[in-house]
């Protein structure tokens, strides 16, 4: 598999508090957690594929997975 990279725009203020703590692999942080969000979406497109959701509702729904995604990772 070849790798592709990527590049993210953060706040000065969170790139201070990330070199605090240097010792973090942050790709991989990030990594994992565009990852999980795949994930997610996958499962989100499972369940919502014979649903009668909207797209609105499914969007809500997704949202909801977000959250408690974040909070379960230490980001909320």
């Amino acid at each position: 598999m070849t790798n592709v990279n990527i590049t993210l725009s953060i706040s000065e203020e969170l790139h201070k508090k990330m070199k605090e703590h240097g010792e973090i692999r942050w790709s991989e942080v990030v990594r994992k957690i565009i990852e999980q969000k795949l994930a997610d979406l996958e499962l989100l497109d499972k369940l919502t594929g014979k649903s009668k959701l909207t797209e609105k509702e499914a969007r809500e729904l997704s949202e909801k997975i977000n959250k408690a995604v974040a909070k379960k990772l230490g980001i909320l």
